[in-house]
C-alpha cells in the first residue's frame, strides 16, 4: 500500500520552552516529507517569535496559523486540521517530544485504509526524576478508552465527516474522546500503533496545582452523557469514574459505621487504605502522602458529582 501524505498539527499556547524540545523532534524524524501545522493559540510569551525563526530556518515544512484570541485546544485543533493538507492528520501536543520514527509509524500502519490510529506514550525518561504526588504525566500503553489528541492520527475525510473536534460543547478538555467515540459510533475503526511513541512532559505542578487538575474535570462529565458505550467500557460498576471513587465511597461507608458495624467498617475501608499505600509507594512520598492522595480523591469526585448533576447522568 502506498504511504499517505501526512500533517502533523499542534496546537500550542504559552508554552514555548516545551514547544522548542517537540520542533527539534520533529526535525528528527525519519520520515522527512511531512507537513507540520502549528497553531498558536493567543500565546503571550515567546512563543510567536519562536515560530517565526523556525520558518526562517526552512528545517520544516512548517505552516503557522496565528489565533489572536485564545478559544482552547479543541477550537486550536480545528483550525490546525483545515490548514493542513495531509491525507493523514496526526495530532501531538505542546508539551510532548517524539521518537524518530513516530511519523513513519503511523505512515506504515495507515497506508490507504481509513482508521483512527492511536500511539503510545510515556513520560519523558529525561523528567522521570519529577514524577510524584504532585506532578503530572501522561501513559497510553493501549488503545482507548480516552484516545487523546497528544498522540493520535485521523484520516482527513473522517475528520471532515464528523466536523473535527465539538469545540463548543468540549472546548478546553474532553474533545479528543468526544471525537473517537463520535467516529466510533460513524463505523471507523480503531488501530494501535504501539511503535508511534511520543514521550509527554512531566510538569511540577506542586500541591495546589495537583488539587486544581483533580478540581477540573466538571465539564468532561458530559461525555458519559452524550456517550452510552462509554459508560459500559469504562466507568467501574458502571457509575464511578475511576476506581479509587468506588473503594473512596465505601470507605466513607465504613467510617459512618465505624461505631455501629466495627468489622464491616474495617471491610469497607481497608481497600482505600490499601490503595492510598500503594499509590505512596508508585508515585512517591510513601504513607506520609496518603492525606494527600485522599483529598484529591475527594477534590476529584467533588468535580464529577458536580458534572453529573450538570449534565444529568448518574456518575460519580
Amino acid at each position: 500500500m502506498a504511504e499517505p501524505a501526512v500533517s502533523a498539527v499542534v496546537a500550542t499556547r504559552d508554552r514555548a520552552a516545551r514547544l522548542r524540545v517537540l520542533l527539534e523532534s520533529l526535525a528528527g524524524q525519519t520520515l522527512r516529507d511531512f507537513e507540520l501545522v502549528v497553531v498558536d493559540d493567543g500565546s503571550v510569551d515567546s512563543t510567536p517569535r519562536l515560530l517565526a525563526e523556525e520558518v526562517e530556518r526552512g528545517r520544516l515544512s512548517l505552516r503557522v496559523v496565528r489565533r489572536e484570541v485564545a478559544g482552547g485546544p479543541s477550537a486550536a485543533r480545528n483550525d490546525g486540521w483545515r490548514a493542513a493538507s495531509g491525507s493523514l492528520v496526526v495530532f501531538v501536543d505542546d508539551d510532548c517530544r517524539a521518537t524518530r520514527g513516530w511519523l513513519a509509524a503511523f505512515a506504515r500502519e495507515a497506508g490507504d485504509g481509513g482508521a483512527i490510529l492511536q500511539g503510545r506514550t510515556l513520560p519523558d525518561p529525561a523528567e522521570a526524576s519529577s514524577l510524584g504526588p504532585f506532578s503530572r504525566s501522561l501513559w497510553v500503553e493501549s488503545p482507548g478508552p480516552y484516545y487523546q489528541a497528544c498522540n493520535i492520527a485521523y484520516p482527513r475525510a473522517l475528520l471532515e465527516r464528523l466536523g473535527g473536534f465539538d469545540a463548543d460543547a468540549f472546548p478546553m478538555v474532553g474533545e479528543d474522546t468526544d471525537l473517537a467515540w463520535r467516529a466510533l459510533a460513524a463505523g471507523a475503526e480503531i488501530g494501535w500503533v504501539p511503535e508511534a511513541l511520543v514521550h509527554h512532559a512531566v510538569a511540577r505542578l506542586g500541591a495546589l496545582g495537583k488539587l486544581r487538575s483533580a478540581a477540573r474535570w466538571t465539564p468532561s462529565i458530559r461525555l458519559f452523557a452524550r456517550h452510552r458505550a462509554l459508560r459500559s467500557e469504562h466507568l467501574t460498576y458502571g457509575v464511578f469514574w475511576k476506581g479509587t471513587h468506588y473503594l473512596l465511597v465505601r470507605a466513607i461507608a465504613g467510617l459512618a459505621l465505624r461505631r455501629r458495624a466495627p468489622l464491616l467498617a474495617l471491610w469497607l475501608a481497608a481497600p482505600y487504605v490499601r490503595n492510598l499505600l500503594d499509590r505512596g509507594q508508585v508515585e512517591g512520598g510513601g504513607p506520609a502522602a496518603a492525606p494527600f492522595h485522599a483529598l484529591c480523591d475527594v477534590v476529584e469526585v467533588g468535580a464529577v458529582a458536580r458534572g453529573a448533576a450538570r449534565y444529568r447522568t448518574c456518575v460519580l
